[in-house]
């Protein structure tokens, strides 16, 4: 049996923490292992469980992301876990300090779920060391814009990034941005488009989609869906169809680039 990579998830805001807590749960190689609210819990945390890998927040209340990188940089532990920088805060200054004081890598929020689980399976490879200094960091990239300000609006709204439905219709929302009619052909084209890529069927894709749409309904974060795009578009009763869905949020981003 292979040895699962264990992991503490040190952010402040508990939708993110549960979030990754449950993507990285269903991996067959990683297990979290424990979550912290702050740098100090965060901290104590580390000492107690010494994890492979630490998925750290930069701006947390009580201690910081840097603060926690300067402790253990001076802790005595045999051995450091690899440190994940994970941060809405892009400052090259702040990048640089992270990265001396001993980070793996630093990533801009809101980040591509895959490109995490890549960064911590390249991070578990890495040998433990006390004060490791990788002096490049990794953050996505500009063509990831898109994908990010989706994912950002799927954390708002309460799709979990570890059920199916959740790529199947962040793919559906950006090929929609990208050519608008496309939603008039949905069950001729969208849907087989992403089967496709998916090397699933039109008919499981659509099932998908309206379940992911479902538990965001069902976790009664229609208040939230509300407030992003700045009217009562829906209430708790009244769920979109999946074309609907679809359309609105990728009406939202078509809007947003072009101011």
């Amino acid at each position: 049996m292979v040895e699962k990579t264990r992991l503490v998830v040190i952010d402040d805001n508990p939708h993110i923490r549960d979030i990754l807590e449950s993507f990285i749960g269903v991996q067959d190689d990683l297990q979290v292992i424990g979550t912290a609210p702050n740098g100090i819990k965060g901290l104590e945390l580390i000492r107690d469980t010494n994890p492979d890998v630490v998925l750290l927040d930069m701006i947390m209340p009580e201690l910081d992301g840097l603060g926690v990188l300067e402790q253990l940089s001076k802790s005595d532990m045999e051995s450091l876990p690899c440190i994940i920088c994970l941060s809405a805060v892009g400052q090259e200054d702040l990048i640089k300090r992270a990265i001396d004081l001993g980070a793996k890598y630093y990533m801009i929020k809101p980040f591509d779920f895959e490109m995490i689980l890549s960064r911590i399976r390249e991070a578990a490879g890495t040998p433990r060391e006390p004060n490791r200094v990788v002096k490049q960091p990794v953050q996505l990239s500009p063509q990831k814009n898109l994908e990010e300000k989706i994912t950002n609006i799927f954390l708002t709204i309460g799709i979990p990034a570890h059920i199916k439905g959740y790529h199947f219709l962040r793919e559906a929302i950006k090929m929609v941005v990208e050519n608008n009619d496309v939603i008039n052909r949905i069950t001729k084209e969208l849907y087989p488009g992403i089967a496709k890529k998916y090397n699933t069927t039109p008919s499981k894709v659509e099932r998908a989609i309206r379940h992911s749409i479902d538990v965001a309904w069902n976790r009664g974060k229609v208040e939230n869906i509300n407030k992003l795009f700045g009217y009562v578009v829906y209430d708790k009763n009244d769920k979109p169809t999946n074309g609907e869905f679809i359309a609105l949020v990728a009406d939202k981003l078509s809007m947003e680039s072009s101011a």
